[in-house]
């Protein structure tokens, strides 16, 4: 049963960290921008998944609405994606984005139709979840070939190795700690309490013996 639980506990544990990365590494889609616009948002319970208030605008709001850009976008499949475009500042995720109004410039000026399409990828963070009103926040636009253009996500392979690495030199330096550390003392302890046993047993034995002994005839 133990068992069980531990592994539950790590598996829970390994599910939040996948989806902390996927939300905050960078993800790339090649899409056709239709629309852009701005758009006077309120924001509720679904406040984490949106900038900090007073983020790249110099000054701090209370207010519970707030005008953000929109970029509107069609895969080559023609499903619809919708982005928000808002500056990170130096908060988590550290993307460091104060150029939004320079990116909302750029995603008006590539804007297509159907008829003479213009793919571009769009870096972005985060997810669309439309059920709490939860969009990915462009970080970079560029143009691109066309629609089957590949990109490699080097920047992801690069955090992710690092990570892994990490996560390599922190096990290597526990196991040797615990052999060198925590397996001696263990075994001390193991044996302490063996002694211990023992005398217990032999003392055990003695009253046994003794009072047999001492016991009328």
């Amino acid at each position: 049963m133990w068992t069980k639980i531990k592994w539950g506990i790590r598996i829970f544990l390994l599910l939040i960290v996948v989806a902390f990365l996927h939300y905050t590494l960078p993800q790339r889609d090649v899409v056709q921008i239709i629309n852009t616009y701005n758009k006077v948002t309120p924001i509720g319970g679904n406040w984490l998944f949106y900038s900090m208030e007073d983020t790249g605008t110099g000054v701090e709001t209370t207010s519970f609405t707030r005008d953000i850009r929109y970029i509107d976008a069609v895969f080559p499949g023609g499903s619809v994606m919708v982005y928000r475009n808002e500056d990170t500042g130096w908060v988590w995720p550290p993307y460091f984005k104060y150029d939004s109004s320079t990116l909302q410039a750029r995603a008006t000026s590539l804007k297509s139709d159907k008829a003479n399409p213009e793919w571009v990828a769009v870096t972005h963070y985060g997810w669309r979840i439309p059920l709490f009103s939860i969009f990915p926040n462009a970080v970079a636009i560029r143009p691109v070939e066309g629609p089957d253009v590949t990109l490699i996500p080097w920047v992801n392979i690069v955090i992710l190795s690092i990570l892994a690495f990490g996560l390599f030199m922190i096990r290597r330096m526990w196991l040797q700690f615990r052999e060198r550390m925590v397996d001696p003392t263990l075994a001390d302890v193991g044996e302490a309490w063996d002694s211990v046993d023992a005398k217990a047993d032999e003392a055990r034995k003695q009253a046994r013996a003794f009072s047999a002994g001492s016991a009328p005839g």
